[in-house]
């Protein structure tokens, strides 16, 4: 079983843009997901590449995630055409300490919003913590993709962002 084990942090200021050794933009839609279903269904484009990506509907740092290459055309034809709610953003490739952080700055309805990612080997595994990196958000739902998909940053009110802030 695959099992991804990632913690979800605020992203400061502009500092990590000095560290980015690679960039891809990205657009991926939901096919499937809860609450019908106990996971989400997504297929993404990332650059020339696609994959079909199943990750368990759980809260928390550690879930289930299958991930699978499929043919690029098929990509584009299912975002056009099968899939509903979707995320646009750029992954921009930070490596700090030998530690990747993938930086996803998003556009589109959730623009504004930059959030950084570490994949650890385990829940409690050490990783440096940049001066760039803010307040974790690993357990809060609404930054998951699959939520900014259907409730997009951008329609957040400023209590909301405040009360994030504070929490």
């Amino acid at each position: 079983m695959a099992i991804e084990i990632e913690r979800k942090f605020l992203v400061v200021g502009d500092a990590w843009r000095a560290g980015v050794s690679r960039s891809e933009p990205m657009q991926q839609g939901y096919l499937a997901g809860p609450p019908a279903a106990r996971c989400s269904v997504r297929v993404r484009v990332a650059g020339e590449r696609a994959f079909l990506n199943i990750k368990s509907a759980t809260g928390g740092v550690q879930r289930d995630e299958y991930e699978y290459a499929i043919p690029g055309d098929d990509a584009r034809r299912m975002l056009a055409t099968l899939a509903g709610d979707k995320v646009e953003k750029v992954r921009h490739h930070v490596v700090v300490d030998g530690s990747l952080f993938e930086i996803d700055e998003f556009g589109g309805a959730n623009a504004g919003l930059v959030v950084a990612e570490v994949e650890l080997e385990a829940a409690d595994a050490p990783f440096p913590r940049p001066g760039w990196l803010g307040r974790e958000v690993s357990h809060l739902e609404r930054y998951y993709n699959v939520r900014l998909a259907e409730r997009p940053y951008g329609v957040w009110s400023a209590a909301e962002r405040n009360a994030d802030d504070a929490a």
